[in-house]
């Protein structure tokens, strides 16, 4: 074919897909064409070359064909369709034809640890969503089912708890923007737009029971046709249409439910720094607690503290693995250290059925199939870990199975292979008798050309003499000039060069004949026989992630309790209750760099919200955030910081701590605030945890106090949920004398005259300064400035009270202060009077015009917004008017 029409054929291909890119092999080389190419040489720094195509040029560029894979990665990591052709030989010369698309959600060459996972997401009304998530590298295919007036709020928080990295929308949802935006908010995910037919509730279901079996459905009791088997079609619909081949491993569909986990919103798990940093800096939860040594042990943990549990069976399962392992020391290092030797099976069996698992592949996963009875021997020999749920987990895959598996590997598979797996080597002797035939038949070839240069040395009395071989002129004699005229009249020269020169005869010849057909068979054969191998471990994909399952969990647990032992942590007693009880609480990522003051905490059915009053920067948002996460750790299993913990399960976590400006997407601090806060009163329930710092603080003072007391009294009066609630609105703290379960706390502070030190120690009762000004000076704002906020301060100090003074005489009868108040039954703000004669109506009949005047005034102030300088101006205004 022309280059013309290798541009034509390239342009035909791409426009019959909807890929963004298309690599075409060429011969040797992957080649990219036109747009795609400069698009491609630009990403990957590719030198880019022109080809004509009818009186046209076009330019190219390209990869060899052994080196698409690191390409291909690159590309689809950037978030890019790559579509794959490849040739295949016609009568007429070469064809191609497209053969798989390259997909940020069935991307199987990779090497990160993370798991990658593919969402196909269904709304069938506003409160019902069905879910899939499928990963692809490691064959796992989970379901579930959201329903309830936050349907769509929850749908996306699971979304943003797997961050899968392409989602599948269905009909519905693919033209709702707002559910797009907020989709693209929360999750770095591509949006593809998969056939709506994959969705039908027809198709998707035929194509669910296709894969995972007729009856799956019912034994599983998923409703036929339901929202979450027409995400799981449409997925795996995809995933066919892609031509990726792991369709096989996918052996097991997993529903779940929403009730199963404890709900963290994605505020929530960002607030709290589950898995990643709010800058990007420092250290989240997991990477404090994470000492798994696999990466499939590091996944696992990761998920379990992105979806910590609410069945209290399991959790007490995993917390007697954890003390086993905390109370067998030299047992969990030796564990530790077998299970490091382990290589990531659920990906392996992932590669197998996709046909790219190599030689080395196959070594690594039969050596840690041999692990398995090493595992068993440590857990078993050992009677605590022996009493412990560790001996089911090790249990549960078919371990005779495995070893029968091992086995065929270590039979079959050569200890060095080689790195390609069409040369030869890759198979050891005695596996195949056709093999060992041409094995020997091979090295007999081999043996008589490397016997024949000592060989011909005698026999012609020739010094310089040597037999090699190389790409161009394959297998020659070489012999020194100064004795080429001795050669025998049977060498034939074939190359001269400076000072020797080279010569072939028949015999060596028809050798090198033999060793090339003897090579290209052995390793046509070699190639089947590890493919056939490779098959068979394809076709176990199911017990290789049932292994590679156990390794990961044991894994996880062992970590936990690295982590436990090293930092003193105590298992939590744990019990379906209302109860909150940390003696000596720590924070589990903030211990790690600096000395902590530990706290107590004490929550129950009479005293369950607590007023959380102190300067900034004492520790009131570290604190709470340590409670969250302590309850989080007891409802993964894990041990928590602390020197005693009793904690009564709960069914979510909710936090708004801090904002984040997003006048990008068009919404103010302010703004997301409410947003947070609204979603936290409709989703929390009385068996939820909520953690709210400064609610209100956005708004001008008397806005957000009034937000902050409605706030309280409905999650105290109608919610009832566990509440920690820090402010600066000392106001609130009024509170505790009338709402029943509502009780005051405080970070101290020891303040000697000028000098302020922050103790971090949480006690009962409100505080009564917020030391802000400490507070600046500490940040370093310059001195005068310091200087002059203290003075005006205590100017503001000793006007706190606006007051109204009558004189003898002029018609005042005599003198009395009038005062803006915030009136606790009431929640208002009024004017009262402290002169103990009337008040209310009476006491408002004695303001002169002028008092009334600065009294209006003064109500229409928003604090927030007006400087101390300012406001410092006005008062003294305002003084003035009233007193004269």
């Amino acid at each position: 074919m022309t280059e013309g029409g290798i541009v034509g054929e390239f342009l035909s291909l791409k426009e019959g897909t909807d890929a963004d890119l298309l690599a075409m092999q060429c011969g040797d080389f992957y080649e990219f064409f036109a747009d795609d190419a400069e698009l491609v040489a630009e990403e990957l720094d590719l030198r880019v070359s022109k080809k004509s195509s009818h009186g046209s040029s076009y330019p190219m560029a390209g990869v060899p064909l052994s080196e698409l894979t690191p390409y291909l990665k690159a590309l689809v990591e950037r978030g890019y369709r790559v579509a794959v052709a490849d040739q295949y030989d016609t009568e007429d010369g070469h064809a191609r034809e497209i053969t798989r698309v390259a997909t940020p959600g069935t991307l199987i060459e990779t090497t990160e640890e993370d798991a990658r996972y593919l969402a196909g997401v269904v709304r069938v009304s506003d409160e019902c969503y069905g879910l899939a998530f499928a990963e692809v590298t490691t064959g796992r295919f989970l379901v579930t089912r959201i329903e309830g007036e936050d349907a769509e709020a929850r749908a996306i928080t699971e979304c943003y708890r797997y961050d899968p990295v392409e989602i599948l929308p269905g009909p519905d949802l693919r033209e709702d923007e707002d559910f797009l935006e907020s989709l693209s908010e929360r999750t770095d995910g591509e949006v593809t737009l998969h056939e709506k037919n994959a969705f039908a509730p027809g198709a998707a279901t035929h194509r669910t029971r296709e894969q995972f079996g007729r009856e799956t459905l019912s034994s599983l009791d998923l409703e036929t046709e339901g929202p979450e088997v027409r995400a799981a079609g449409a997925v795996l619909s995809y995933v066919e249409e892609t031509g990726l081949g792991v369709l096989p491993s996918m052996t097991r569909l997993q529903p779940y439910g929403a009730d199963d986990f404890v709900s963290c919103d994605v505020t929530t798990q960002r607030n709290l720094e589950l898995t990643e940093t709010m800058t990007g800096a420092g250290r989240s939860l997991f990477g404090t607690v994470d000492h798994t040594v696999t990466s499939a042990g590091g996944r696992l943990l990761k998920e379990w503290l992105g979806r910590p549990r609410r069945s209290l069976g399991e959790l007490h399962r995993r917390q007697d693995s954890v003390g086993a392992l905390c109370e067998r020391a030299l047992a969990r290092e030796d564990l530790r250290e077998i299970l490091g030797e382990a290589y990531d099976l659920e990906r392996l069996a992932s590669r197998a059925t996709h046909g790219s698992a190599d030689a080395h592949a196959l070594l690594r996963a039969r050596d840690t199939l041999a692990l398995l009875p090493e595992v068993a021997d440590l857990i078993g020999g050992d009677d605590r870990l022996a009493e412990s749920p560790l001996s089911g987990i090790i249990e549960r895959p078919d371990c005779e199975s495995a070893a029968t598996l091992e086995k065929a590997l270590r039979e079959a598979l050569a200890e060095e292979p080689p790195k390609t797996l069409r040369e030869g080597g890759l198979i050891t002797k005695g596996y195949d008798a056709e093999l060992d035939e041409l094995v020997e038949r091979h090295e007999n070839a081999l043996a008589w050309i490397e016997e024949l240069g000592p060989r011909e040395k005698a026999d012609h009395g020739i010094t310089h003499l040597q037999v090699d071989r190389n790409k161009t002129d394959g297998y020659y004699i070489q012999v020194g000039k100064s004795e080429a005229e001795a050669v025998p009249e049977t060498y034939r020269q074939v190359k001269t060069l400076k000072n020797s020169v080279r010569f072939t005869t028949d015999a060596l010849e028809e050798r090198e004949r033999e060793v090339l057909r003897l090579e290209e068979r052995r390793g046509e054969l070699e190639y089947e026989l590890f493919c056939e191998l490779r098959e068979r471990v394809a076709d176990r994909a199911s017990l290789l992630q049932d292994v590679g399952r156990a390794i990961a969990e044991l894994d996880s647990l062992a970590s936990l309790a690295t982590h436990a032992v090293e930092n003193r942590w105590v298992r939590p007693e744990l019990e379906e209750s209302r109860a909150l009880d940390i003696e000596a609480g720590r924070h589990p990522v903030v211990e790690q760099t600096t000395e902590f003051v530990p706290n107590d905490l004490q929550l129950s059915e009479s005293r369950g919200f607590l007023i959380v009053t102190g300067p900034n920067m004492s520790g009131k948002s570290t604190y709470m955030r340590q409670v969250a996460l302590i309850v989080l750790l007891a409802q993964v299993g894990s041990f928590v910081p602390a020197e005693y913990a009793k904690i009564g399960l709960v069914d979510g976590i909710y936090t708004r701590v801090g904002a984040l400006d997003e006048l990008a997407q068009g919404r103010s601090t302010f703004m997301v605030e409410m947003q947070e806060l609204s979603n936290i009163l409709h989703s929390a329930t009385e068996d939820s945890l909520v953690i709210l710092d400064e609610v209100g603080r956005g708004t001008a003072t008397y806005d957000g106090i009034s937000i902050a007391w409605a706030t309280t009294e409905y999650l105290h009066n109608e919610i009832r949920a566990k509440t920690l609630f820090a402010t600066h609105y000392h106001e609130l703290t009024a509170l505790a004398d009338h709402l029943e379960r509502v009780a005051n706390v405080h970070v101290a502070v020891d303040d000697e005259g000028n000098d302020v030190t922050f103790l971090r120690t949480i006690r009962e009762g409100p505080t009564n300064r917020s030391y802000g000004v400490h507070v600046a000076d500490l940040a370093g704002v310059p001195d005068p400035v310091v200087s002059r906020s203290d003075e005006v301060l205590e100017r503001l100090r000793a006007e706190k009270a606006i007051e109204a003074r009558g004189e003898d005489g002029g018609g005042a009868s005599g003198s009395g202060t009038q005062q803006v108040v915030f009136d606790v039954g009431s929640g208002q703000f009024e004017t009262a009077s402290t002169d103990g004669g009337s008040s209310g109506e009476e006491a408002d009949e004695q303001l002169d015009p002028e008092t009334e005047a600065v009294l209006s005034e003064l109500s229409e102030v928003e604090l927030a917004n007006v400087s101390p300088v300012e406001l410092m101006g006005r008062v003294q205004e305002w003084q003035g008017r009233v007193r004269r």
